[in-house]
């Protein structure tokens, strides 16, 4: 049904803007500082909700922003439902984002090539003499 992909996609986009605002405001752990909610996927039963997640700095600081996350999910989840009135409320699975990663090395492959502009003008060919 049509219906259930766009309520599927409303809730995900509810449980994005709630999630990081608790992460943002409410959230005293200082290992979640910096951490962005980038998106929220819900299952097909919306029993699961995946929440993607970034954080600026080195892999010991990921590791740590996703050692949090996974401690803080009980209230995280129980927030959720609380703001969103939600009677079953999804368990939650946090996963790292990779999209602003991979756009950074595109960026830097892209940036390694070089510009048409200063490639050499290649001229239009004559056209062909028929006749000889």
């Amino acid at each position: 049904m049509r219906t259930t992909g766009l309520r599927r996609e409303r809730l995900a986009e509810a449980m994005r803007q709630v999630l990081s605002e608790i992460l943002l405001a409410e959230m005293k752990d200082p290992r979640l500082t910096g951490v962005v909610v980038s998106a929220v996927e819900l299952s097909g039963d919306l029993k699961t909700a995946r929440a993607f997640f970034s954080v600026l700095g080195d892999r010991e600081r990921e590791r740590q922003a996703a050692d949090a996350l996974h401690q803080a999910r009980g209230f995280l989840r129980r927030e959720v439902g609380r703001r969103l009135h939600i009677h079953a409320i999804p368990e939650l699975q946090f996963t790292r984002d990779l999209g602003y990663e991979r756009a950074d090395r595109i960026d830097r492959i892209l940036s390694a090539l070089p510009h048409p502009a200063s490639a050499p003008e290649t001229t239009e060919a004559e056209p062909a003499d028929d006749d000889a």
